[in-house]
């Protein structure tokens, strides 16, 4: 388990924080992980079951994980956000025997037991204090502290179990946008090695002097790697919990001295906006990193004028997660690239890591070259890539061990790739490619757009054509000025060609968003729900903008 490294790395140093109460070391996390084995086991679980969990970043989700794994059983992240009816079908499908929850998702598993024959309880990561009087469940429903307590007089001779490096250890579901979500199952050995790639300089550059806001939730893509690489390598922890809002992700920021971060995009724009409405500074923040989706170029610009370096970073639940790394090489540096340009590079998702290779290829998997405009459809393949859905007979790769991710990229000559789409996304205009992607981070560099989603509309000439579906700031009119603003600002745009310009604009108050882990916080859009609210849109107000719907 990568959290041994820790004792030995800071003893016991304050290691992970929760908010501004909770503060614990890696010793004490291994000994309450300990614990947790110790309590699951005497509830009848045993090596291969499944457990899963319905929790935010706090330290007992951590405890849970490493208890879990630890004893030889499955971690199965639970994701909140979607609906009772998807997460009763995940866990049905997994075939969870347990439920580890926080006590504020109650009213959740109200709705989603009734449906899961399986799971024979739920352990509430609470202690007796805040325990329900009558939890309004149809199954044993045990306090975690309490579990956790009776379990004190066994631990000092408990050892944890030898397991083989391939024993599943995680399960995590993919958004399933279309048809029923899939499995991806981890193991220990996977972990490990995506562990040992995130903590690289090139990636996050996690140590024992670096303090780490993990933003990204445990339950979206495996937290992106980072519960089991910073304990790995003695790095401070700084979990949030739910408070993901601008003003709360400064206060943690300034407060524990947090170093590096990781998260979606919206996170980092709601917190621009908190910091540029209080005109303040970071302390000790040196590095974010964005991923789930594009970075804009106008947030990178507005860290990096702050003295926060910016690395974007690609990935997805079925590599681990991470696949590429958005660092410019030594070359690019020091070989006179300018400060645009090394921004500019930085758009990109970046180049595959050791343990990761990459390719693009036509409609008839034929490769294509890496040469920076050849665009085709993008492949990967490695040992931390899935080989096949959890439950599922077919392999989820093809020839050569090549896995299909549904992007639309390019690669460039020195392994640089840029995604220009989603298959499912992309926009064909006239026989022409056009990114939604690009035009999104585009419309978003305009000083009175909060958010930002293109889609392709129907056309008699061109067969699609671009709309542009934004969002206003606060205080900005959406009327046909700003549209007409917006409009030459795209049209004047160096990153827009002049075909791909949107055909118009249509102002909503807020964008549909689908339920994955980057659902509230604004970054995964659903275009099919977009596409429904346009069309709903346009037969009630046939406005001069809509008649091209």
């Amino acid at each position: 388990m990568p959290i041994c490294q820790a004792l030995q790395a800071c003893c016991g140093q304050a290691a992970v924080m929760e908010g501004s109460t909770v503060i614990c070391t890696y010793r004490d996390l291994w000994d309450r992980s300990k614990l947790c084995a110790l309590a699951l086991t005497e509830l009848g679980v045993k090596h291969g079951d499944v457990v899963a969990t319905l929790a935010w970043n706090t330290t007992r989700h951590m405890e849970a994980w490493y208890g879990i794994m630890g004893l030889g059983a499955v971690c199965h992240t639970l994701n909140p956000r979607l609906s009772a009816k998807d997460i009763a079908w995940i866990a049905n499908h997994g075939r969870d025997t347990w439920i580890m929850a926080d006590a504020t998702f109650l009213p959740l598993l109200e709705q989603i037991l009734p449906l899961c024959p399986s799971v024979r309880g739920v352990i509430l990561l609470t202690d007796r204090q805040h325990m329900p009087r009558a939890a309004p469940v149809d199954r044993p429903c045990l306090c975690y502290e309490a579990l956790l307590d009776a379990q004190v007089e066994r631990l000092a001779a408990f050892q944890w179990p030898e397991l083989d490096e391939n024993t599943p250890c995680g399960l995590c579901y993919t958004s399933g946008t279309t048809g029923n979500p899939k499995g991806v199952m981890y193991t220990h050995r996977s972990n490990l090695l995506h562990a040992m790639i995130t903590i690289m300089p090139d990636a996050l550059a996690l140590g024992s002097s670096t303090t780490m806001l993990m933003v990204v939730p445990q339950f979206h893509a495996n937290s992106w790697g980072i519960a089991f690489a910073a304990p790995m390598v003695g790095c401070r922890l700084v979990l949030p919990g739910p408070h993901l809002d601008g003003e709360n992700v400064y206060h943690m920021i300034e407060a524990h001295g947090v170093t590096i971060s990781a998260g979606v995009p919206t996170v980092w724009a709601n917190l621009l906006a908190h910091v540029e409405r209080h005109g303040l500074r970071f302390s000790r923040l040196k590095a974010i990193v964005i991923g789930g989706a594009a970075a804009p170029r106008s947030h990178i610009a507005a860290f990096e004028d702050r003295g926060v370096e910016v690395r974007h970073m690609w990935g997805m639940t079925e590599l681990s997660p991470l696949g590429s790394l958005g660092l410019p090489k030594y070359s690019q540096v020091e070989g006179g690239l300018s400060e645009a340009e090394l921004r500019d590079l930085k758009l990109a998702q970046g180049r595959p890591h050791a343990f990761c290779d990459m390719r693009i290829v036509d409609d008839s998997g034929r490769e294509l070259a890496h040469d920076g405009t050849s665009v085709g459809h993008l492949q990967v393949r490695g040992p931390i890539v899935v080989e096949r859905y959890h439950r599922q007979d077919r392999p989820a790769t093809t020839g050569g061990r090549w896995f299909d991710t549904g992007d639309v990229a390019s690669i460039d000559t020195l392994g640089f790739m840029r995604i220009t789409d989603r298959s499912k996304d992309v926009i064909k205009s006239g026989g022409e490619w056009i990114s939604s992607i690009a035009l999104e981070n585009a419309a978003l560099g305009h000083p009175k757009v909060q958010e930002a989603a293109v889609i392709g509309v129907p056309h008699p000439k061109w067969d699609e054509r671009p709309l542009l579906v934004a969002v206003p700031k606060p205080g900005a009119a959406p009327d046909d000025a700003l549209r007409r603003d917006v409009l030459a600002f795209m049209a004047s745009h160096p990153d827009v060609a002049k075909f791909a310009v949107p055909d118009d604009v249509l102002f909503v108050e807020a964008i549909p968003y689908g339920a994955t882990g980057k659902a509230s916080l604004g970054c995964q859009i659903s275009k099919v729900a977009l596409r429904a609210m346009v069309a709903q849109q346009s037969q009630q107000q046939p406005q001069r903008h809509l008649s091209k719907l």
